[in-house]
């Protein structure tokens, strides 16, 4: 299948699976004219590395993942290494400090803001 086939049939753009192709994550073959060309296990790998990216880890914490990515990330069709696991925990740890600084932010504003006078504020959801 062409770039346009594989971006529809996972939601991804062009240009990020492009981006994956740079990255080593995916890989295409070249047709005659010059196209790139994915096989269809590529539909599963693409699936994958959006589902890991959109937990919060990045394309580098992706590679780790690598060996299980063509199950998909069903951990019981193929349990990520322990590599794999220390990555993500290390990545949740980030995520968990980078909400705690902007619940501190959050909370300093709304109480500058009662101090202002303002009576206003919606509460966190």
């Amino acid at each position: 299948m062409r770039i346009g086939e594989l971006a529809k049939a996972t939601g991804a753009t062009p240009r990020a699976l492009r981006h994956y192709e740079q990255a080593g994550l995916i890989e295409s073959a070249r047709s005659a004219n010059g196209y790139r060309v994915y096989d269809e296990a590529a539909v599963a790998r693409v699936r994958s590395i959006r589902d890991l990216l959109g937990v919060g880890l990045t394309l580098d914490d992706v590679r780790a993942f690598l060996p299980c990515l063509d199950a998909g990330v069903d951990v019981a069709a193929r349990p990520p290494s322990a590599s794999a696991v220390r990555i993500a925990l290390d990545r949740l740890a980030v995520l968990d400090a980078r909400i705690a600084a902007q619940t501190e932010a959050r909370n300093n504003l709304a109480t500058a803001l009662r101090r202002a006078g303002v009576q206003r504020i919606r509460p966190v959801a």
